[in-house]
């Protein structure tokens, strides 16, 4: 608990005890009215306050005018029939309070979810100076500088590993508990927290760019983005707290004018006293509490499963989503290209790949690149000579004496070398050495390791369609499709195709059905602006896709996406549970404490206790452990 929460609860206490020594001791008169307004004010002086500050700020109808002048017109009600009975006025306040306590300790708990975000934000750097190592504010370090990342410091800015390995804890930025290795050439980014060795990093972007304040705004913004129930509430509490309030002021005042032109008694302390009652009843905190909370708690529940969503309005939205695209390369597949296989080498795999690695160990392309990794040591250039790049059909070279080619067929039919077709999907390097055909080395995209799980676990929630964009060939899109279980594919497509395809897409949507595209690619940017909700690829997205999206996945897992859909539907279930329990029971009590059959013990249920009720069903929405089950189901 907060100090804050703690004092509640201290007064809350001080009130129950004062009320039961009250009950028993035999005071009576002025003495015993002094006593009880003295338990009044130690549990209700800060809504008095409220109440009269928003009075003089011209805002006066809220919950605290209603709690105010229902709770003062019962201790004046009792003080004019002299009654002595002042507990029902103590008590409406006493259990109000205790409704905030309990929303105020719901709210701090989503916070908390929240705020292991913001523990991510560094305080300084470490840049060495002079054989010293000097702390400065990392809003002051260039691009390109060396910073010093010692065990148990936060990485406090984007760059790449120049010296050292260690581990990171990821946990604060992903939701994974696993430590990741980093090594020298590793990217890392910022918020992750260093466990082992000292690293030192080059940084390639400004404190302001890295993916740390990035995160940070993110979070601080996405309160300031409503959904369309809480606008609805908001709205509707602007109109329904003035209704209330003079509809409790007619019944207090008409029907006893009404029996006094009758000529009858005109009862006025009853229909007050039943005034009194219908503003307690009717005071809305049920629903002006617990809709807020119930989505901020699913966002801080989403936070801590490393799904970030910038505002309660996109939740809403995901929740309604029956539609999922996808970029394929680094979303559904690594963005990485590696030999997956060696196909018709009369000759040890390794031997060909290692000619193939120093053939290419001239060229910076990513598939020279794929080559020179499955190789896996250094290369020795001294055994390479007469290079030459054929452009658009591969390169020729002498290695160790010997002439090697690899290339496309394009390359083998120049050198007229028989060469054999490969029935895999993707990039095909035939290989020739001194004249003869030594087999083939297979490149391609590969999938994630959960990608399929991904497709399956949307089908699952509820999603009736997964569609796969892609600027790759038809034949590799399609296999990786089939292998993924993708219900729809779109091949060969340039970034402005991609948005005419989701064009067509939302317009075939039906009713509230909603359309979410998942991507990472700076191409991906547009289309994640255009979709209903665009979702990123955070951790090794670009800065472009991020900002575009509504929701970004911190560890790059489709798995998540599925996992975000339930939780967006469990938190939009529990809202709406909370507006028809509030609305129902408000109503039904207004209208037994109009016609005289509910007293003050019936308002106080209709107003704390399910306000009460209404949070701690909020509060649901926090937890995401079953949710987590079944997507992994």
């Amino acid at each position: 608990m907060t100090k804050k929460q703690k004092k509640m609860l201290l007064r809350i206490l001080s009130t129950a005890v004062l009320l039961a020594v009250l009950h028993f001791l035999p005071v009576e008169g002025w003495l015993r009215l002094g006593a009880y307004l003295l338990t009044y004010l130690v549990i209700g002086y800060d809504i008095l306050w409220k109440a009269g500050r928003g009075i003089l700020n011209g805002q006066v109808f809220d919950e605290n005018f209603l709690m105010a002048v229902a709770t003062v017109g019962a201790f004046a009600l009792a003080i004019y029939e002299r009654s002595g009975d002042y507990n029902e006025a103590i008590a409406v306040m006493l259990f109000y309070q205790i409704g905030e306590l309990f929303q105020s300790y719901a709210v701090g708990k989503s916070r908390r979810n929240i705020s292991a975000l913001m523990d991510i934000r560094p305080d300084y750097a470490n840049v060495e100076r002079d054989g010293q190592l000097v702390q400065v504010d990392p809003d002051e370090v260039a691009i390109g500088t060396v910073i010093v990342v010692q065990p148990g410091e936060k990485v406090p800015i984007d760059g790449v590993v120049t010296e050292g390995s260690s581990t990171l804890n990821t946990a604060a930025l992903t939701g994974e508990s696993l430590p990741r290795d980093a090594k020298g050439g590793d990217e890392v980014i910022s918020g992750c927290i260093n466990m082992t060795g000292v690293l030192k990093i080059r940084t390639t972007k400004a404190f302001g760019e890295s993916t740390v304040s990035k995160i940070l705004e993110l979070v601080e913004n996405s309160s300031s983005r409503k959904s369309r129930s809480e606008d609805f509430i908001a709205k509707f509490a602007r109109i329904y707290t003035p209704v209330v309030c003079y509809s409790a002021l007619a019944l207090a005042v008409v029907p006893p004018l009404i029996r006094l032109a009758g000529g009858m008694d005109g009862q006025w302390e009853q229909w007050v006293y039943r005034a009194l009652t219908f503003l307690v009843t009717s005071c809305p905190c049920a629903l002006v509490v617990s809709i807020p909370l119930s989505f901020f708690a699913g966002i801080g529940g989403a936070s801590h499963e490393g799904i970030l969503i910038k505002g309660s309005n996109y939740l809403e939205t995901l929740s309604q989503v029956r539609t999922v695209v996808f970029d394929k390369t680094g979303t559904l597949t690594k963005g990485v290209f590696e030999v997956t296989a060696v196909h018709h080498s009369d000759m040890d795999e390794k031997k060909l790949l290692e000619y193939a690695a120093l053939a290419e160990c001239a060229s910076s392309h990513p598939i020279s690149k794929s080559l020179q990794r499955a190789y896996g040591r250094p290369i020795d250039r001294s055994r390479v000579t007469d290079i030459q790049e054929n452009s658009g059909h591969g390169v020729t070279a002498v290695v160790d004496g010997h002439t090697v080619a690899a290339g496309n067929s394009k390359l083998m039919e120049r050198l007229g070398v028989a060469y054999h077709d490969c029935h895999s999907v993707g990039t095909i390097i035939h290989m020739a050495v001194d004249g003869q055909y030594a087999g083939h080395i297979v490149i391609s995209d590969v999938v994630k390791p959960n990608a399929k799980a991904a497709i399956d676990a949307l089908h699952r929630a509820g999603v009736e369609k997964t569609v796969m964009l892609t600027g790759d060939g038809k034949k590799v899109a399609d296999a990786v499709a089939a292998e993924l279980g993708v219900d729809e594919v779109h091949s060969e497509l340039l970034p402005a195709d991609k948005v005419a395809q989701v064009e067509a897409l939302l317009s075939r949507q039906r009713g509230k059905a909603k359309l979410a595209f998942v991507g990472d690619g700076i191409n991906d940017a547009p289309v994640l602006g255009r979709a209903d909700i665009g979702i990123a690829m955070g951790a090794m997205g670009s800065d472009a896709a991020i900002e575009a999206a509504d929701i970004v996945l911190m560890d790059d897992e489709p798995l998540q996406i599925a996992k975000a859909i339930r939780i967006s539907r469990k938190c939009i279930g529990i809202v709406y549970q909370n507006i028809v329990f509030a609305l129902a029971v408000k109503f039904a009590c207004l209208v037994l404490v109009a016609v005289g059959a509910a007293d003050m013990w019936a308002a106080i249920f209709a107003d704390v206790g399910v306000m009460v009720l209404a949070v701690l069903n909020a509060t649901r929405a926090l937890y995401t452990k079953d949710l987590a089950k079944k997507n992994a189901q």
